[in-house]
């Protein structure tokens, strides 16, 4: 949260400057506070777990958060339960009319695929176009930020030549971003797809800014200008068994795949993993929903799509 110290304060231009959010007296005043309204449009295959991982990282916040859930209609789950969608779960068309602080759309295990041969595209690209007005700021993650990409800029995926599977080191590229503010100089993140997109198309697109990166990896984070759009090609909020159950389903299904690389010590499976990402997995989404939802959503939530 802000610190609120008054309007002149010579502070304030030297907090500032260190990149540390302060709120003047004028501005405090003048704030309405209210339930912040974020939508979830949840695309992984294990509903359950995937709500829960972004439930508990949202959570970690003084603010009040109200969670909506949706799911395609033209796709139907074959890991959640019908009953759990049908409590726990909408459809767009139920909530198309409505406005939003902040959306999260989650990755698919549809990354091999064309775009355009995944069976909820059309209803998928209806959503991310419909963000534009109806939602403050989007937050796309992994397969999901590689389709708004493509959807939003025509910046296509490449496979790789093995999947990129582990936990890797990464790196703030511009360092003045706020969505990485308070982070060390080099943080650890979960990856796990086959798929990767290209620098120079990113760096093609003047609306883009590259914020962090990694040598194995590639790019890990993209932003508009104000956090409208934000894309993250890694998988943060993954648990601390998630990538353990991805390889033995793998290891189960005869696939050829390798153990996760810097996941369990001495890349021994039968050794518990070692979590090296969650305080920042934390630190990103408190980020996030502080500075590029709170911070500058209107109070009045029907203001957005005006």
């Amino acid at each position: 949260m802000p610190i609120k110290i008054p309007n002149d304060l010579p502070a304030v231009k030297i907090l500032n400057d260190e990149n540390i959010f302060v709120m003047t007296e004028t501005r405090a005043i003048t704030q309405d506070i209210r339930p912040l309204k974020i939508l979830l449009l949840n695309l992984m295959p294990k509903k359950i777990e995937t709500e829960t991982q972004l439930s508990r990282l949202l959570g970690n916040s003084p603010l009040q958060v109200d969670f909506e859930f949706i799911h395609t209609k033209s796709h139907v789950s074959k890991n959640t339960s019908a009953e759990h969608l049908f409590t726990f779960y909408k459809t767009f068309d139920d909530i198309k009319h409505k406005t939003f602080d902040g959306m999260i759309i989650t990755g698919a295990p549809v990354e091999q695929m064309p775009f355009e041969e995944v069976e909820y595209w059309d209803e998928l690209c209806e959503i991310m176009e419909w963000t534009k007005t109806h939602v403050h700021s989007t937050f796309h993650i992994c397969w999901g930020a590689q389709a708004a990409l493509y959807y939003h800029y025509g910046i296509d995926k490449y496979a790789l030549p093995e999947k990129l599977f582990g936990i890797f080191p990464h790196k703030v590229d511009y360092k003045k971003s706020i969505l990485f503010r308070g982070f060390d100089d080099v943080f650890m993140v979960p990856q796990s797809r086959h798929t990767t997109i290209k620098t120079e198309d990113v760096k093609a697109v003047p609306e883009l800014k590259i914020l962090a990166s990694s040598e194995r990896c590639g790019i890990y984070a993209i932003a508009t200008e104000g956090g409208k759009q934000i894309f993250i090609t890694g998988h943060s909020e993954y648990d601390a068994n998630t990538l353990k159950n991805e390889y033995l389903r793998d290891v189960s299904a005869g696939l050829n795949i390798k153990v996760p690389e810097n996941y369990f010590p001495d890349d021994n499976p039968q050794n518990p993993p070692l979590v090296t990402w969650r305080s920042h997995a934390n630190l990103l989404y408190s980020n996030w929903l502080n500075y590029f939802v709170y911070q500058t959503t209107p109070y009045d939530i029907e203001q957005i799509n005006k």
